[in-house]
């Protein structure tokens, strides 16, 4: 759970600073009112060992999705589908011997489907893309092309300081990386994902750019890559 309580953390920063009280006093006031009970949660823990902390934790995900936008575009249909996606990402940067030895078998099975002897365009979603981000530190071939989507890599420290290698940079077979990010999608690094993974040594780093999703499940994959932004380079990459 602690790591749990530390990523809702950093999302209700990227929260605030999306949705500041100048901009809309009723966003803002959802942001408190799941900081609050986010508090509640910690301090509650902390006194009392970790007792329903999942109960208070799936209230502090119900509250951040009455954020208008969020509530209109989230695939996550209640908190707990949304605690849920933020735990599975928990457990693959969890580093303890056992958890460690199945982010391993994860990212081995990516591996060994690839072809080092042929370039490889990479697309990746989501926990995909951190997933991505291990695997291809170990890969040995070329990547003309890098696309991240929805990508929870840059949601502060607490998923950047359990990135391996550290400190975070861009793979060095990667030519170029382009990262996209909805404003409504909550999970992600926004254009902080730029700014905190370092360049390569050859000087390749992220290009982040925002699209704007309509409708439902803002966060899919298939959702980002309707947008030609990001189709198009997709494409281009294949066809070279």
């Amino acid at each position: 759970m602690p790591f749990l309580t530390e990523l809702l953390d950093s999302i209700l920063g990227e929260l605030s600073e999306q949705f500041p009280p100048e901009r809309s006093h009723q966003d803002a006031r959802v942001i408190r009112d799941a900081r609050f009970q986010l508090d509640a949660a910690i301090q509650g823990q902390q006194a009392q060992g970790v007792g329903d902390i999942g109960r208070r934790l799936i209230g502090v995900t119900t509250t951040m999705l009455r954020l208008p936008g969020v509530r209109q575009a989230a695939q996550w249909m209640n908190g707990s589908a949304l605690l849920l996606q933020l735990a599975q990402v928990g457990r693959y940067l969890d580093r303890r011997a056992k958890m460690a030895e199945l982010g391993a078998a994860i990212r081995g099975r990516v591996l060994d489907r690839l072809d080092p002897a042929r370039p490889l365009v990479v697309v990746s979603h989501s926990l995909g893309t951190v997933v991505a981000y291990e695997a291809l530190h170990e890969y040995e071939g070329t990547v003309p092309l890098w696309v991240t989507l929805g990508s929870p890599l840059a949601l502060g420290a607490v998923v950047l300081d359990r990135l391996v290698p550290r400190p975070a940079h861009c793979p060095e077979n990667v030519a170029s990386w382009l990262n996209f990010w909805d404003r409504d999608d909550i999970v992600v690094g926004r254009p902080h994902l730029a700014e905190w993974i370092r360049p390569s040594r050859s000087g390749v780093k992220a290009v982040t750019e925002r699209v704007d999703s309509r409708g439902l499940w803002t966060h899919t994959a298939t959702k980002y890559l309707k947008h030609g932004t990001v189709a198009r380079p997709v494409i281009e990459a294949l066809q070279s």
